[in-house]
């Protein structure tokens, strides 16, 4: 199950909500993993380190090479901290929380081992979301969170969901939008 099938889907899910939600350069994606849905698990029962490294290297190239930041959401036992690179967290609250398989997930785990210098946050704004095996990423998107279908609709076992955002729309019948912010 771990290698091509899971690199693969967690590769083109992230291309196609880099085209989907407009990503460019500096924007932020939380990606929530659960590594144990992947495996066919229930969800925080059966963390598994080869897969959180899997879908991490596949979702953190496709990503950087774009300039967009990955921002990686622990589970509940870290109190779904967002692990991230360091140039990325201005202006978020920076914690003291290492990630571990079994306290903060696989997945986390690796984002702390593979980025250049990562940090933990309390909390973020992200600007578009990935959510594999159902592990609640709504709480880290920027208002207003707008769903995307996604073709990949699984990673392994896994369903995955999918969010871009957009600015709130003010004012009323006589307000005008631009519309490239929809």
């Amino acid at each position: 199950m771990i290698g091509n099938e899971i690199t693969n889907a967690a590769q083109n899910a992230a291309l196609e909500l880099i085209e989907s939600a407009g990503l460019e350069s500096g924007h932020i994606v939380i990606v929530g993993c659960s590594t144990s849905e992947i495996a066919g698990e229930r969800i925080g029962s059966h963390s598994v380190s080869e897969i959180g490294t899997s879908v991490f290297d596949a979702l953190n190239e496709t990503f950087s090479q774009r300039g967009i930041y990955l921002a990686a959401q622990c589970c509940e036992h870290l109190n779904r901290a967002i692990i991230i690179e360091r140039a990325a967290s201005t202006g978020f609250k920076i914690v003291n929380a290492v990630p571990t398989p079994s306290a903060g997930g696989a997945f986390a785990t690796a984002a702390y081992g593979g980025f250049n210098s990562p940090v933990a946050l309390e909390s973020i704004e992200a600007d578009a979301g990935l959510d594999i095996g159902g592990t609640l990423i709504g709480m880290h998107l920027k208002r207003v969170a707008i769903p995307l279908r996604l073709s990949i609709n699984t990673i392994g076992k896994a369903t995955v969901m999918a969010a871009r955002t957009r600015p709130p729309l003010i004012g009323g019948v006589r307000a005008n939008y631009d519309d490239r912010l929809f």
